[in-house]
C-alpha cells in the first residue's frame, strides 16, 4: 500500500479522508470555515449567522453512550481477573477515551482503539517513575488504513497506520511518513520521505511519496495473535468495513437552517433602521435650491405626490411569519431524520409533564434506539480491546500476572437522569413494603458523607429521639389502690 511513487493517502482511501477532515470542520465550528462562508455572504451585505446543531448531534451520542461509565465484569468480585480489567481501565483513564471516541464517531462514522505496550510518556520520564505497561488509546481514524482480505470487504488482515510528519530543517520544511503495519501477532515499521502534491483550504491534503528512508523492519513479534489494532465503526453496512457517520445525510439541512437564520436577521436588520417619508419642502435645501435628500445618512426622503404624504416609515415586506415557519420545519425535520427528540434537548412541550421517569423515557425511544446500535459496535470492539491488552500484559510482562486473561462483560448505563422517587415506590411494591436500603446508606448517598460521618449523624438521630418522645413507667397503668385498670 506504501511504496515509493505511490500517493498518500492511498487514492482508494482519499474519499474517506477528506469526508473526515470535512465534517470535523461543520462540528467544530472550525474558524476558516466560518470566515470563507462569512466572506460569502458578507459580499451581499448580510451577516454570517449559523447554529452548530452537527455538534449537538455528536454530543448527545457520547452522553448517552458514555457519560455514565460502563460497569466491567471479569469473574467473581474481587477476584484477579476483574481486580485485572479494573486496572486497566482505570491507569488508561478508558471512560475519557471512550467519551471522546464516541463524539468522534458520530461526524467520523469510524474509530479504532490501539494496544500496546510502551512508557506513557515515551521515554522522557525513567522506567522506575514510567514503568512499561499495557497501553489502551484512541488512534486517528484519518491515518488508519485496513486491507481487506481478498473477496470479503468486511475482514481485515491487517491495519496500516501511516502518519505524515513535518520535519523543519532551517527554512525549510520536509516531510515524513511513519508507517506501523499490524498483523495477527506482528508489527512491522517503515519511514519514507514524501513531498506535497495537493493542498485544501491551504492544507496539505496529499503527497507523494519519493524516497524510503527506513526499509520495512522485519516483523516484531507482539505475542499477540491478533492485531493491536481494533476497528469500532459508528454504524456499518453488510458489504463493506467502513463506517456510516451521522453528520454527513443532514448536510443539506444544516446549510439551509444557517442560511434561513442569516436571512432573519437580514431583515431584522433593516426592519431595525428604516427609512422615513416625508412631504416634500421639509427637508433644507442646498445652495442650488434642491432639497437635501441623503437617504443613506439621514434615513428621510421626500416625497411628491398629488396629495399630502403622511410621515412613515418605509419596511420591507420580508415575510418574516413564512421565514420562521420554514425555520421550524427545518429543524423538526433535521431532529427527526436524526433521531433526536425535542426532549432530549430540554424543550417546552416536548409531549410529556416529565412527571415519571417512564414518561420521558418512552419520548426518548428513538434516540435511545440509535443509541442502542451504537452501542453494539463498542460493546464488540471494547471487549476485544481489554482481552487484547490481558494478552498483551501476559506476553510482554517480565513476571507472569496471576491471572488468566479474559473477556469482560461490560453492562452499559442507558444514559437517561434515575426518577429516584420512581425507583422507591417500584421497590417498596416488590419487596411488600420492606425496606431496601439501610439508614447508614440512605445517609450517604443523601449527603455524600463517609460511614463515620454517617455513624455520627445517627447517634444524634438517635438521642433526639429519645430526648422528644422520653420514657413512661407502666406503673401509671395501675388502679389506684394497687388493682388494675379494667
Amino acid at each position: 500500500m506504501f511504496e515509493v511513487g505511490s500517493q498518500y493517502p492511498p487514492k482508494e482511501h482519499e474519499d474517506r479522508v477528506k469526508r473526515y477532515r470535512g465534517n470535523r470542520d461543520v462540528v467544530t465550528s472550525n474558524a476558516d470555515l466560518i470566515k470563507r462562508i462569512s466572506e460569502r455572504i458578507e459580499q451581499d451585505g448580510r451577516r454570517y449567522i449559523y447554529a452548530n446543531y452537527a455538534d449537538l448531534i455528536c454530543k448527545k451520542a457520547a452522553d448517552l453512550l458514555f457519560g455514565e461509565s460502563p460497569i466491567y465484569g471479569a469473574g467473581e468480585e474481587g477476584s484477579p481477573e476483574q481486580q485485572a480489567v479494573e486496572r486497566i481501565v482505570r491507569d488508561n483513564a478508558l471512560n475519557v477515551t471512550n467519551y471522546e471516541m464516541a463524539y468522534g464517531n458520530a461526524y467520523r462514522g469510524d474509530s479504532f482503539y490501539k494496544v500496546k505496550w510502551a512508557q506513557e510518556y515515551r521515554g522522557v520520564l525513567a522506567e522506575s517513575v514510567d514503568p512499561y505497561r499495557v497501553m489502551i488509546e484512541a488512534q486517528n481514524a484519518a491515518y488508519v488504513f485496513p486491507e481487506e482480505i481478498p473477496g470479503d470487504r468486511k475482514k481485515i488482515a491487517r491495519y496500516h497506520i501511516a502518519v505524515p510528519v513535518s520535519v523543519s530543517e532551517g527554512n525549510s520544511v520536509k516531510w515524513e511518513l511513519h508507517v506501523e503495519t499490524h498483523g495477527p501477532g506482528t508489527i512491522i515499521t517503515a519511514k519514507y520521505a514524501m513531498t506535497p502534491l495537493s493542498t485544501v483550504n491551504g492544507e496539505v491534503f496529499t503527497w507523494q511519496i519519493t524516497d524510503e528512508l527506513e526499509a520495512p523492519s522485519e516483523p516484531i513479534k507482539t505475542g499477540v495473535p491478533f492485531p493491536l489494532v481494533i476497528h469500532a465503526p459508528n454504524f456499518a453496512l453488510d458489504d463493506a468495513w467502513e463506517g456510516v457517520d451521522d453528520i454527513t445525510e443532514h448536510a443539506a439541512i444544516f446549510y439551509e437552517i444557517n442560511n434561513r437564520l442569516t436571512q432573519i436577521a437580514a431583515i431584522l436588520d433593516k426592519h431595525a433602521d428604516p427609512i422615513l417619508t416625508m412631504p416634500a419642502g421639509v427637508l433644507e435645501e442646498g445652495p442650488d435650491g434642491v432639497p437635501q435628500m441623503r437617504a443613506a445618512y439621514a434615513k428621510v426622503i421626500e416625497v411628491v405626490g398629488e396629495h399630502d404624504v403622511v410621515p412613515q416609515y418605509i419596511t420591507w415586506d420580508g415575510k418574516l411569519d413564512s421565514a420562521f415557519k420554514e425555520l421550524d420545519t427545518l429543524i423538526d425535520t433535521l431532529l427527526t431524520t436524526a433521531e433526536l427528540p425535542p426532549i432530549a434537548l430540554g424543550k417546552e412541550n416536548a409531549g410529556t409533564s416529565g412527571a415519571t421517569g417512564l414518561a420521558v423515557k418512552y419520548r426518548m425511544g428513538p434516540l435511545l434506539s440509535k443509541i442502542a446500535r451504537k452501542r453494539q459496535y463498542f460493546d464488540k470492539a471494547l471487549t476485544d480491546a481489554l482481552f487484547i491488552a490481558q494478552l498483551l500484559e501476559h506476553a510482554q510482562s517480565r513476571t507472569k500476572p496471576e491471572y488468566t486473561p479474559t473477556k469482560p462483560h461490560i453492562i452499559f448505563a442507558d444514559g437517561l437522569p434515575t426518577d429516584e422517587r420512581e425507583q422507591a415506590e417500584i421497590a417498596q411494591i416488590r419487596t411488600g413494603g420492606k425496606p431496601t436500603l439501610a439508614v447508614n446508606d440512605a445517609i450517604k448517598r443523601l449527603d455524600g458523607v463517609t460511614d463515620a460521618q454517617a455513624a455520627e449523624i445517627i447517634t444524634r438521630i438517635d438521642a433526639d429521639e429519645e430526648r422528644t418522645m422520653g420514657t413512661v413507667d407502666s406503673t401509671i397503668f395501675n388502679a389506684e389502690g394497687g388493682g388494675q385498670v379494667a
